[in-house]
């Protein structure tokens, strides 16, 4: 039997590294869909990893008696049922900086393309022949715009020294950042409620859980400023979809990026209904 069973995606080098250090590895980037084996391949199973698809849930749990460690190749924890873990004396280890330039790089990027209007997002027309200049040139700047971070984490405290050096001032909400924090260097510290009425951009980088669940939705939005940006880059169901589209159609976002979904992979039906409101990647 296998002592290390990978469910989803990783790179071959990685997998390669693990078998070099002597690791018996079973990578399957498709287990997470094969419940039934899956089941069968832990009951023996002293280290499990995954990514975000796979659900470490109690039912598992009990069908793996020796598992030791589950690693997260991410940060957020949502699929994996931590205090059943904890329980049982298996350790979780998540990723936890792993991916921080790459999600704050995305952060900023989204901010800048949206500001900027359809400059960035008219090739067609240009390539058509048309020159809308005037129309193309309205695009705002993130220099001198309030950037809001929920979530001041290795993530948000990335996207907030790269803000600042753009220009931007940075405000952050994050309750369980302790007030010694070297982050709190990098933005200024204010309470939800104000985040959402000073920001020009909000970027989520916080833990989907059940206080953050639908925490941006309509009475959140309608207190924004009008024209803001929002970025959501953390975990789907945080933002609530349906309100985030009216307020694109109503004309009360200047835009959207959505990164992660509620429902994942979207629904065709869901993704027919705001295609032509909201920027998602």
């Amino acid at each position: 039997m296998p002592r290390i069973v990978i469910t989803e995606f990783l790179e071959a080098e990685a997998v390669d590294e693990l078998k070099r250090r002597g690791f018996d590895v079973h990578w399957d980037r498709e287990l997470w869909t094969k419940r039934g084996e899956l089941e069968k391949l832990v009951r023996d199973l002293p280290a499990l990893i995954v990514r975000n698809r796979t659900k470490v849930d109690e039912a598992l749990l009990r069908l793996a008696p020796k598992l030791k460690v589950v690693g997260r190749l991410g940060v957020g924890l949502d699929n994996i049922d931590v205090a059943a873990c904890e329980r049982r004396g298996i350790e979780v280890c998540s990723a936890r900086g792993a991916n921080a330039t790459s999600v704050a790089e995305y952060a900023i990027a989204m901010a800048m393309i949206l500001l900027r209007g359809r400059a960035y997002r008219d090739t067609q027309r240009l390539v058509a022949g048309e020159w809308p200049r005037e129309e193309l040139g309205r695009g705002l700047e993130l220099a001198g715009k309030t950037l809001g971070i929920i979530g001041l984490g290795s993530i948000g405290g990335t996207t907030a020294r790269k803000a600042r050096a753009l220009d931007m001032r940075v405000v952050a909400c994050d309750p369980y950042l302790p007030a010694a924090s070297e982050s709190w260097h990098v933005a200024e510290r204010v309470s939800l409620d104000q985040l959402i009425a000073m920001s020009d951009v909000i970027t989520i980088h916080c833990p989907l859980n059940d206080e953050t669940r639908g925490m941006i939705g309509a009475a959140q939005i309608g207190r924004m400023r009008k024209g803001a940006i929002l970025v959501n880059s953390a975990r789907g169901g945080i933002v609530d979809e349906a309100d985030c589209a009216a307020a694109l159609r109503a004309g009360k976002l200047g835009g959207a990026a959505l990164d992660v979904f509620d429902d994942e992979p979207i629904r065709a039906e869901t993704g027919s209904c705001s295609r032509a409101s909201a920027t998602s990647s």
